[in-house]
């Protein structure tokens, strides 16, 4: 009867404890006033049954009934409408740049680096639907696989897309995949430009300094979150194609470029992580999903419908039905 219905004033059903006390007080009230009269016999009396001293008591109920639909009328009884708009205030533009250099097949992750990043950066991907994302290709040199877009289908099937090649020069262009990632940033109108700069090596390709890059971040205000993959010590990582197109694996030591990493994280304002496992990396991606957090602004709009007045007009009802019954029908009883 009451789905849907909150009361504002709850505390008043308190009252509904009085209906008790007044069935006691009227069932008490009642048997001191019923006259007695002690006769040896009913012999020469005619006695006639009716029902409608027996009905009586309704007026009473009728009255017991009135008050306790006015003390839930008193509570307030309405439903409410809720509609809820979200406007996004502050969106964020982001740029993936991935190493796809051959040492991103090592397997210290599983099943190997770039299929593990691969799978947390798609689940990163996922969180941030009111964001726009790109992705950004490097080893020797760099390239845009995705410009930043709001589409995450394309954005996650060009992601699933991504695999080491040859078409790209080898080595790990970190200042060409860092300047790529600006180049796709630079003109965005985005409250929040960020570049989640991912690399497995050092920098040892490509014609643009990671310092001069950096230096391009600082001035179109992107700032730069960096990784570096890879675990510490060995690694069992590609070291030769075979006659078959199938790589040889061997031991090789993990070198990791942290000192430029951080570097580019402090000037441009982000933070360097380092991923040793599949379970660090996943915590790094949450990490940086809670750092940059898109501001979005919900507004609730209340529709209120009374429901007292059907209860105020049936207590009324009831009411009116006691004082007319009293004052007939049962006018010779009470």
């Amino acid at each position: 009867m009451f789905e849907g219905i909150e009361f504002l004033n709850k505390e008043l059903f308190w009252l509904l404890l009085l209906l008790p006390l007044l069935l006691v007080w009227y069932i008490l009230k009642h048997k001191k006033q019923t006259a007695e009269l002690k006769i040896s016999s009913l012999k020469g009396f005619k006695v006639t049954s009716s029902w409608l001293p027996k009905l009586k008591h309704l007026l009473f109920a009728f009255r017991l009934i009135a008050l306790g639909l006015l003390i839930t009328a008193l509570a307030r009884p309405r439903t409410v409408d809720v509609s809820t708009k979200t406007k996004t205030t502050r969106g964020i533009d982001i740029v993936m740049a991935i190493d796809v250099s051959a040492s991103m097949l090592a397997k210290d992750l599983s099943p190997n680096r770039l299929e593990a990043l691969k799978k947390v950066a798609a689940q990163f991907i996922k969180g941030r639907p009111n964001d726009r994302i790109g992705l950004v290709e490097y080893a020797g040199e760099s390239y845009t696989k995705t410009p930043i877009t709001s589409d995450k289908a394309i954005v996650l099937r060009s992601l699933n897309e991504i695999k080491y090649n040859t078409i790209i020069e080898g080595g790990t262009a970190i200042g060409m995949g860092l300047a790529t990632s600006v180049n796709r940033l630079k003109d965005s109108k985005a409250k929040s430009k960020v570049i989640i700069l991912l690399t497995d090596g050092v920098n040892n390709s490509g014609f643009i300094d990671p310092k001069i890059a950096s230096e391009l971040a600082v001035e179109y205000g992107i700032k730069t979150y960096t990784i570096g993959l890879g675990t510490n010590g060995m690694a069992l990582s590609p070291v030769q194609i075979l006659s078959n197109g199938n790589f040889q694996y061997g031991r090789v030591q993990v070198e990791i470029d942290e000192e430029l990493l951080k570097e580019i994280a402090e000037v441009t304002g982000g933070k360097y992580f380092r991923a040793t496992n599949n379970k660090k990396l996943a915590e790094i991606y949450d990490e940086i999903n809670k750092l940059e957090k898109t501001e979005i602004e919900e507004f609730k709009f209340y529709n209120y419908e009374e429901k007292y007045r059907p209860l105020v007009l049936l207590a009324g009802f009831l009411l009116l039905l006691e004082f007319l019954l009293k004052n007939t029908v049962f006018r010779s009883f009470i």
